[in-house]
């Protein structure tokens, strides 16, 4: 059912640790595979899809974010004979964090959260959701934010695919609201972002203070919404040491 949803680029029989790795708006595993070789040896690191790209482009894009965190808790359930954790960058911090919350109600949270360029705190209010501008508004959306070759915005047979998948995304992200009775996380969280990111500002990251309870850990790196180009290893490295200590 859930078919090339998880995709273990280097399986680790008897590994120590397990990372669900979740992926922005528009994007998909492919974009993370070169994180893989940073990691701990035996760390086994998983790259999940949402549905309609990579191998199950057949498949619609859920809107939802609370829709996509049951299929992600779908596919994830049987991988949790180890000890894991989940990062999710932008959108992906997103379901990471409603992911956490139903692993949490069942009994069976993650070690630790990652959550990267992406706050539960309220930021301001936007003239139109990003997912119903113009075309030409979008793609100048898209190549701000970065993280989106740009051969995909000019190309017209590329972006007639692109557009669509990065629409529902961005539906799903724009449409989210925080349910007033989420208790805090008790779970540890690392909160990764860029110094000049205007869409999550460090100022609006700060607020992930009043939704973890489970401690909390900054890192705000230089660069824009996409920090992490360029400098991959500098922030596994960080993940590695903010998880290690949760292992025992």
């Amino acid at each position: 059912m859930h078919e090339g949803a998880l995709n273990r680029l280097r399986p680790v029989p008897g590994g120590r640790f397990r990372l669900f790795v979740l992926h922005h708006a528009g994007g998909s595993h492919l974009g993370y595979r070169g994180w893989v070789r940073h990691f701990p040896p035996d760390w086994e690191i998983c790259l999940l899809d949402a549905p309609g790209r990579v191998h199950s482009a057949d498949q619609p894009p859920l809107r939802d974010a609370r829709d996509l965190a049951a299929r992600m808790h779908e596919v994830v359930r049987p991988e949790l004979d180890l000890p894991f954790g989940l990062f999710g960058h932008s959108m992906g911090a997103l379901v990471a964090y409603e992911l956490t919350l139903r692993l949490a109600g069942d009994g069976t949270p993650p070690r630790w959260l990652g959550a990267s360029a992406w706050s539960p705190a309220p930021g301001p209010e936007r003239t139109k959701p990003r997912h119903l501008v113009s075309e030409d508004r979008l793609r100048e959306t898209i190549a701000r934010m970065g993280g989106t070759p740009r051969r995909a915005l000019d190309d017209p047979d590329l972006w007639s695919t692109v557009e669509p998948l990065v629409r529902a995304d961005l539906e799903l992200v724009d449409t989210w609201s925080p349910d007033p009775r989420t208790p805090p996380l008790r779970v540890p969280v690392s909160v990764f972002g860029g110094a000049d990111d205007r869409g999550m500002t460090p100022r609006r990251l700060a607020g992930w203070v009043d939704h973890v309870e489970g401690g909390l850990t900054h890192h705000t790196l230089p660069g824009d919404h996409f920090y992490f180009s360029g400098r991959t290893a500098d922030v596994v490295a960080r993940i590695t040491r903010d998880v290690e200590p949760l292992l025992g």
